[in-house]
């Protein structure tokens, strides 16, 4: 009986929120630029829920506690990074929306063709940016599977609640676009505001005196638990500074992000807007790690995969149904909005960057059509990808940023007069992804400490470097022999 009212719960508000979606666009004409950028249209409000919303994902509802609970202070580099990613939208996102907008560029990959001039860059870009998209998708897909689980009490098994998932998110975004995923970001913002307002404050509250008396305990139990590791020591602070640079530059490289932040954006003043409000509105992330410290006291011993569930579990034990319901409902809107917008936006890639190579006269016509299309292709692979390979939220998270980061050197040298060539931007993000290939298959997180990600991105713009140089040596020959001749 508990499982079948935390489970309808659970489906009411996820279907409300699909209805509030379809109710807002209903009227609306989907062409691909309203489909993936909602028509450029959008002012700070809308950008800033739409951005938070990605940013308040499953791995905020999940992973943030989990490693608060698995790692400690580690955990903590969720505020920095999140800052730090709001100054560098502010400093780059006007020039990108700048140019996109002269360029008519819906996707990053149209942005890296059309700069560089060379449609196999932006094919390089897509591939690889469907790639991350994919992956990151596959985090939402396992946090709305462990929170259906959880609801459910054990009744809904793993392949059926990833299966309900992927129907979900592909049905929402087929037919809403961004704009439904922005308006429904509202509705969800408001309940998981309330959720994590729940779990890390009403929580240790009630089972630990305080937020204070938590701290105490967790000094007295795990005394270390806290504290940074010095250097280069795993997790160290090394680490910790190199983890911060390369999550905070995803606001300019993940492809949803982008779309989201910066090419849906109606001005350039709304852009500056919207990187001033956000950091307030991450701020709810300190209740989330609150969240995960209480439940290490309260339900310690939880290994692997399970300290991604841990202050969920403390819900579904000390809690009736009906709050366990309206947690997890919460928490699967917090993985179905920016789970759309990674599916619109890697559709969107797969329609204009991937298809059009072979066919540009059939991707123009069937544009709507073609971007719907791409995108059951992607949640399929997505749905594979989760059924095959999954771990910690966090584990896979930070491999898929540490690949977006890649497309910086493109970015940040693209507002150059004298850009590099193309084959210098696609020699440097390939090099720089088989270095991040080496690393994972060895297992190697770290290089001296520094975080692999940071690590291929200097790489990257050696390589970049070196690239160039080379091609401005060669171009000045070729040309002497041209005027002897």
């Amino acid at each position: 009986m508990s499982s079948l009212v935390a489970l309808f719960i659970v489906a009411a508000t996820i279907v409300g929120a699909i209805a509030f979606g379809f109710l807002v666009v209903r009227k609306i004409t989907m062409s691909p630029r309203e489909l993936v950028v909602g028509d450029r249209s959008f002012g700070p409000i809308l950008l800033c829920v739409l951005f938070a919303g990605e940013a308040l994902t499953s791995f905020a509802f999940l992973g943030v506690p989990g490693w608060a609970y698995a790692k400690g202070a580690p955990a903590f580099y969720v505020l920095p990074y999140s800052c730090l990613g709001m100054i560098v939208l502010f400093a780059f996102g006007p020039l990108v929306w700048r140019r996109a907008r002269e360029l008519n560029c819906l996707t990053n990959a149209d942005y890296f063709a059309s700069i560089y001039q060379s449609d196999l860059l932006g094919l390089l870009v897509a591939v690889c940016g469907i790639f991350f998209l994919v992956l990151y998708i596959t985090v939402q897909l396992t946090g709305i599977q462990i929170l259906l689980e959880l609801a459910g009490y054990g009744s809904v098994k793993n392949v059926t609640a990833g299966a309900i998932a992927f129907f979900l998110i592909m049905l929402f975004v087929f037919s809403t676009g961004l704009r439904g995923v922005a308006w429904v970001s509202l509705v969800k913002d408001v309940l998981v505001f309330g959720a994590i307002l729940f779990a890390g404050a009403v929580i240790p509250i009630q089972f630990l005196g305080s937020p204070l008396h938590l701290f105490t305990r967790l000094r007295e139990t795990y005394p270390d638990w806290l504290t940074l590791r010095s250097g280069t020591m795993p997790n160290g602070t090394v680490w910790f500074v190199s983890t911060v640079l390369v999550n905070g530059f995803g606001a300019l490289t993940w492809p949803h992000a982008v779309a989201g932040a910066i090419y849906s954006a109606k001005d350039e003043a709304s852009i500056r807007r919207n990187a001033m409000i956000v950091p307030f509105y991450i701020l709810i992330l300190v209740f989330v790690l609150l969240a995960g410290f209480s439940a290490l006291l309260l339900m310690p011993g939880l290994k692997g995969d399970d300290t991604d569930q841990s202050f969920m579990r403390v819900v579904q034990t000390h809690y009736p149904a009906w709050v366990l319901g309206a947690m997890a409902g919460a928490g699967c809107l917090a993985a179905l909005v920016p789970c759309s917008a990674m599916m619109l936006a890697a559709g969107s890639l797969f329609a204009r960057n991937i298809v059009a190579i072979f066919s540009r006269s059939f991707a123009e016509k069937e544009g709507t059509a073609l971007i719907r299309i791409s995108v059951v292709i992607v949640s399929t692979l997505a749905f594979v990808s989760w059924a095959t390979a999954r771990g910690t939220l966090v584990s896979m998270l930070l491999v898929a940023t540490n690949g977006a980061t890649q497309f910086l050197p493109g970015i940040l040298l693209s507002f150059r007069s004298r850009r590099p060539p193309a084959l210098s931007i696609g020699t440097g993000l390939v090099v720089s992804l088989l270095f991040l290939c080496w690393t994972a298959a060895i297992r190697l997180p770290v290089v001296s400490g520094i975080n692999v990600g940071l690590a291929a991105l200097l790489l990257n713009f050696l390589v970049v470097g070196v690239v160039t140089l080379a091609a401005s040596k060669r171009q000045p020959a070729e040309v002497a022999d041209r005027e002897q001749v």
